[in-house]
């Protein structure tokens, strides 16, 4: 009940991001509760991103906005949970990222396109890294979303984006030729987002997908695995 009362309040409005709440101790003397369920209490609330505990001397249980990570983490338990498959992942991102290119050659600002060219060389650089080429592949696909100005669909992305990059890294990425595509395709939906022109973005961002899930087909009935 303490959990949701504070949820209420919180997503409300009625305390601000960075507001200090009550206590451990104060919690425990305004509701009459024992100190491990206050903690519990809020412990729920952490893991949903609402509030977070900060150390030092202005520290305390803080009210925080929920970011990515807390979208992620539910994301994550329902894909494991349910076991999807990697063609239930393909699938989404084949539907959702074609409609992010091409709002972000719409809404993109300078510092979008310096962030992408950025990751677009360090791809350049970690070719011969498969791990590090994975890790900034991740990087670039968010930074897409994050382009395209819709915070609800960008955490969706980000959500299931670790997940699909973990079940094809090991097998599909694993030629230097690959790779050197994967950039090479990058560098074109870049291009269509410079120049503004959404239906390019969304056209080749769908051919990227496309051959993306091609490459997994073999194997995309198998259940998603934790790593």
């Amino acid at each position: 009940m303490l959990a949701d009362r504070l949820r209420e309040t919180i997503l409300a409005g009625s305390l601000a991001e960075g507001a200090r709440l009550p206590t451990e101790r104060e919690l425990v003397s305004q509701t009459g509760l024992s100190r491990g369920s206050v903690r519990e209490a809020l412990r729920k609330l952490e893991v949903e991103g609402l509030v977070k505990t900060r150390l030092g001397r202005l520290g305390g249980i803080i009210v925080s906005r929920p970011g990515n990570d807390a979208m992620a983490h539910f994301i994550k338990q329902f894909v494991r949970g349910r076991r999807l498959s990697l063609r239930t992942l393909q699938e989404a991102r084949e539907t959702l990222e074609p409609h992010l290119a091409q709002m972000a050659a719409e809404r993109r600002t300078a510092e979008d396109l310096a962030r992408l060219r950025q990751l677009n060389a360090e791809l350049e650089e970690a070719l011969g890294d498969k791990d590090q080429f994975a890790a900034v592949n991740i990087d670039w696909h968010n930074a897409i979303a994050a382009a395209a100005r819709n915070d609800l669909l960008s955490a969706f992305l980000y959500s299931i984006s670790y997940d699909v990059a973990v079940s094809t890294i090991s097998v599909e990425y694993d030629t230097l030729e690959t790779r050197q595509a994967v950039v090479d395709i990058h560098t074109r939906i870049l291009a269509a987002i410079e120049a503004g022109d959404g239906a390019a973005a969304y056209r080749r961002m769908q051919r990227h997908m496309q051959a993306t899930r091609a490459a997994t087909k073999a194997r995309e009935d198998e259940d998603l695995q934790p790593e």
